[in-house]
């Protein structure tokens, strides 16, 4: 005869209620506090740099010469601030130049990146392979400065305009372009767009209303590349621009280190006054009040991006 052992009420509710599962992705608190740690001291370390330059920017001239550089000034100064503001219009049109080239190109360049990309990403677009090594092509070959030059300023006519300071070397960027084809063909699922076509959507209407609110992370990601590339370059307003309120801030601050360290350089021909005059002139806290000044804008542009940097948007969008 078989018999049955009796069990309390609390001891079967314990035997029938399911254990929580330890989450996979868990992390212990000491190795949370060994990667906050880590980071922190990363951080510093990466803003030193910044504060060093800033350090210098607002010391004295022989103070740098006699002491070096330090965190914290030894003698405050505001000679090379002052020196850069001499001529306050001509940085106020440099910083204008600057800000609408970056803006425009940035956008203009982010737009046709994603326009020449989502086609190649596309499995049943019949030219993709030609167009895949035509953009290819341009990243191992070039026609040389003289030509490229040539056929901006003589066939385009692009000379002391802004567009030279857009367009030439700067507008599209190949690796983006096979970057953000490889996001596409990823990220985006083909079972999406098919859905969208059955709906009645256009190429367009999928494009905007589908794959770009999708891409978000891609596209800050270029934006960034091309937003540093845009306000870093100096190269295009030695080339191509010969007017001085036409120049943007990095070549305006190009000039004069350029024009200090000719001044240094040819002082002791001059008179002993004129000597004099020149050895006042600041030139070491100059160059770390440029990069101060230059670097200003574009340290506003990371926050602005970084909200984008989120992977897998279409993760769960599409089931199995």
């Amino acid at each position: 005869m078989n018999t049955t052992t009796a069990q309390s009420p609390a001891a079967a509710a314990a035997v029938s209620k399911p254990r929580a599962a330890k989450p996979i992705n868990a992390i212990s608190p000491g190795s949370n506090l060994v990667i906050n740690v880590f980071f922190i001291v990363y951080c510093c370390l990466c803003l030193f740099p910044v504060l060093l330059v800033l350090s210098a920017s607002f010391s004295d001239e022989n103070a740098i010469a006699l002491h070096g550089y330090s965190i914290i000034p030894r003698v405050w100064s505001t000679a090379a601030y002052h020196y850069l503001m001499y001529d306050f219009h001509k940085i106020a049109v440099g910083y204008g130049i600057s800000i609408a080239t970056t803006v425009i190109g940035s956008l203009v360049g982010m737009m046709i990146t994603a326009l020449y990309a989502y086609p190649l990403s596309r499995g049943d677009f019949a030219f993709r392979g030609f167009f895949s090594f035509f953009i290819f092509f341009t990243m191992i070959f070039g026609g040389g400065l003289v030509p490229w030059y040539l056929v901006y300023t003589n066939l385009f006519h692009l000379k002391d305009t802004l567009f030279a300071l857009i367009v030439p070397g700067l507008l599209m960027n190949a690796f983006l372009v096979l970057t953000t084809r490889t996001f596409f063909q990823q990220t985006i699922h083909p079972s999406i767009l098919e859905s969208a076509q059955i709906d009645g959507a256009g190429e367009f209407r999928i494009f905007f209303g589908i794959v770009l609110p999708l891409s978000l992370p891609v596209m800050a990601t270029i934006g960034l590349f091309y937003t540093l590339a845009y306000w870093n370059d100096w190269f295009n307003s030695l080339v191509f621009i010969n007017k001085d309120n036409m120049v943007n801030l990095q070549y305006m601050m190009y000039r004069v280190m350029r024009n200090l360290q000719f001044l240094q350089a040819n002082a002791q021909s001059n008179t002993a006054v004129g000597a004099a005059e020149i050895a006042k002139i600041p030139n070491e806290t100059v160059r770390m009040a440029m990069c101060i000044v230059g670097m200003g804008p574009i340290v506003l542009a990371y926050p602005f991006f970084q909200r984008y940097f989120v992977a897998g948007l279409t993760v769960g969008a599409v089931k199995g």
